[in-house]
């Protein structure tokens, strides 16, 4: 789909959603750096993770967000555990929040899977920390 052609109310949706989430500013630079090649996906992920997934009732962000962060770390998604640890400051979602999803991570994913994106989650909360400072 490209930009000329219409968008569907659910990636409408999504891409509110994602906005609330991640932020306008991370969004638009995400939406300014899309090429012909990447655009289909961009729009599915706008569709499906963002207007499916995070944009039902049934959980709030913050649910959402530290479930996520759980599964990113699990499956080794380090750029992505980063990001998600960055959007916290929308979803509402603590660092004591991410602990507690590090410490499942460490029981029901392994240890070194744990180990490294606690790595990952302490250094963007200070860089976090830093920017607000």
């Amino acid at each position: 789909m490209t930009d000329s052609e219409a968008k569907s109310a659910r990636y409408d949706e999504g891409m509110a959603t994602r906005r609330s989430v991640l932020g306008g500013d991370y969004v638009d630079k995400a939406q300014a750096k899309k090429t012909a090649f990447d655009e289909p996906f961009q729009d599915l992920i706008t569709e499906a993770a963002w207007g499916h997934v995070w944009s039902r009732p049934h959980w709030t962000k913050r649910e959402r967000s530290m479930v996520t962060i759980a599964l990113l770390a699990a499956l080794g998604h380090y750029d992505e555990v980063a990001m998600h640890v960055r959007a916290t400051a929308n979803t509402g979602a603590t660092p004591d929040d991410i602990r507690e999803a590090m410490l499942h991570v460490a029981i029901y994913a392994g240890v070194p899977a744990a180990n490294h994106a606690i790595k990952i989650v302490k250094q963007t909360l200070a860089e976090m920390e830093e920017a607000s400072t």
